[in-house]
Formats: C-alpha cells, sequence, structure tokens
C-alpha cells in the first residue's frame, strides 16, 4: 500500500491549542492549556491517570466543548479540516461485542469517500483489504472483531486509520496492552507515517519508551507542564513536575534512554532488552 509524501509547512502547525479549558459538569479537566505542534513529527501525550490526556484529544477532534479557548488543526477549526485526521481511540471504549468484521470496521474509515446509506465500491474494498494488509491482518479481514485478540484489534484500527490516508493522526495509547510483535509492527507503521510528512500524536503511557519512540512530547497534569523536542524536554525535572514525587525510578530510567539515544543506540536492542529483563527495568 503507497501512500503520497507530504511536503511540511513550517508556518502552518499541525495543532495548535490555545487557552484552552475543558471541564465536566463542575469539575476541571484541562485548564489554560497552550501549545503549538509542528507537522510531519512523532508526538507523545504523557502524564498520570486524570491528567486530561485523552480530553485533550477529544477537544481537537471537537467531541468535547471547551470552556474557554480555541484549537485549529492546520490552519483552520477541526470541521474543515475532517478528512485529513485519523483517529484511533482506546481499545477500552470500544464495544467489541458489535457484530462486524475486521473489513467492515476498515471500511468505516472510507465513509468520507464512500457516502452514509452508499455500499462501498470494488475499489473502496481493494483499499481496505490493502490496509489490512500494511498491518498483518488480511487474512483475517473476515473475522468478527470479538474472536480477535487485543494486539490484532488494535491493528485493525489502525488499518482504519490507515484507509483515511489522513495528513494527521491521533492515536488514545496504540501501544497499550499488545504484545511484543504488535509493539513493533505498531512503531514501524508510525515511523512510515513520519517518513512520509505526515504527523501522529499520540497519548502514551510507557516512560521507558518515549524517547525511543517519540520526537517530541507534551507533558500534561491539567495543565500543560512542557512541550518541545524529547532530548531537551523529557527530562527529570519536568517529569517530577508533571508526576511529583512518584516518579524517582521512572525518572532515572528516562535518562538512562535518553543517554542511549544520545550514543546512538539501537531502539530494538534497548527494548528487548528491557523485554527480556537485562536491562535497568528488570
Amino acid at each position: 500500500m503507497s501512500q503520497a509524501a507530504f511536503e511540511p509547512r513550517s508556518e502552518v502547525p499541525a495543532i495548535e491549542v490555545h487557552d484552552l479549558t475543558v471541564a465536566y459538569r463542575t469539575q476541571p479537566v484541562l485548564w489554560d492549556v497552550d501549545f503549538r505542534l509542528p507537522e510531519g513529527e512523532l508526538i507523545a501525550i504523557v502524564g498520570p491517570n486524570g491528567a486530561g490526556k485523552s480530553t485533550l484529544l477529544k477537544a481537537i477532534l471537537g467531541l468535547v466543548e471547551p470552556l474557554t479557548g480555541r484549537v485549529e488543526v492546520f490552519g483552520a477549526p477541526y470541521r474543515r479540516r475532517r478528512s485529513w485526521v485519523g483517529y484511533v481511540p482506546q481499545r477500552e471504549s470500544v464495544d467489541w461485542d458489535f457484530p462486524t468484521t475486521a473489513l467492515d470496521v476498515v471500511l468505516m474509515g472510507l465513509y468520507g469517500r464512500v457516502g452514509w446509506l452508499r455500499r462501498p465500491s470494488r475499489s473502496h474494498t481493494k483499499r481496505a483489504l490493502e490496509c489490512l494488509e500494511h498491518v498483518g491482518m488480511r487474512e483475517l479481514a473476515g473475522r468478527q472483531i470479538s474472536q480477535l485478540s487485543g494486539g490484532q484489534q488494535q491493528r485493525v484500527f489502525l488499518a482504519r486509520a490507515l484507509a483515511q490516508d489522513a495528513r494527521l493522526y491521533l492515536m488514545d495509547e496504540p501501544f497499550a496492552g499488545v504484545d511484543v510483535t504488535t509493539e513493533r509492527a505498531i512503531l514501524s507503521l508510525l515511523e512510515e507515517l513520519r517518513s512520509q510528512g505526515r504527523t501522529v500524536v499520540a497519548v502514551h503511557h510507557d516512560l521507558q519508551t518515549v524517547a525511543e519512540y517519540f520526537d517530541r512530547v507534551v507533558l500534561l497534569n491539567m495543565r500543560l507542564i512542557a512541550e518541545g523536542p524529547v532530548a531537551t524536554t523529557f527530562t527529570d525535572e519536568n517529569l517530577q513536575r508533571t508526576y511529583g514525587g512518584r516518579l524517582t525510578v521512572l525518572a532515572r530510567a528516562a535518562e538512562t534512554l535518553l543517554e542511549n539515544r544520545r550514543l546512538d543506540a539501537p531502539p530494538e536492542e534497548s527494548t528487548l532488552a528491557r523485554r527480556e529483563g537485562r536491562g535497568p527495568w528488570s
């Protein structure tokens, strides 16, 4: 499956959030958040549980109404850029018992082209199958999603996002609860999207892999703590400000990963070492 490359336009950010405040009833979830994210990078949103990470994605997508502030996607409101954006939700938010196949799920990503209440054409089905093949799931195209493993379900939703041929991908914890093989496949896909000039913004929970997987990080705990390149932003000080005193061990792990990156240590090698109990987290 081939996708055309985009030439990033440095003067227009992929996402601009200005003075964003969101509350559920009377409970603030995000407070006065401001940042600009450049195009063509892999960007992690990191913070503790309840920090507002998923809410931030929903605010960008127009799924929650902010109390104050605005969000722009490539210089315009999301409603004008809807076709430019692909979304991968948290697996826990999906009704996996809904009677549909992997192929049907991917075809949902093409509704913008197919049109509601119209049947997908042969070319649409071909496109969906290509996307499933791209994530190693074509042979399971006809299987009910409830019969798939967690990692396979995640791959199906990645295929659906790919089918949208988006310029910006928003992903809510794409690596959560997947096996090592799926994690590698997801990382390879993200790197491929970046090589095409596309932008990926992902909520990420594993601090031990931020420095390996991402170019830029947004540290969030209801308020914006810091945002910038991983090498200068994913620091002990900023992590302590984000998580408080609970983070001593993880902050040291982050420093180790940054040092490995500076020494050009192969990311897969350090990840495998951790998986096999040979790294600093064993």
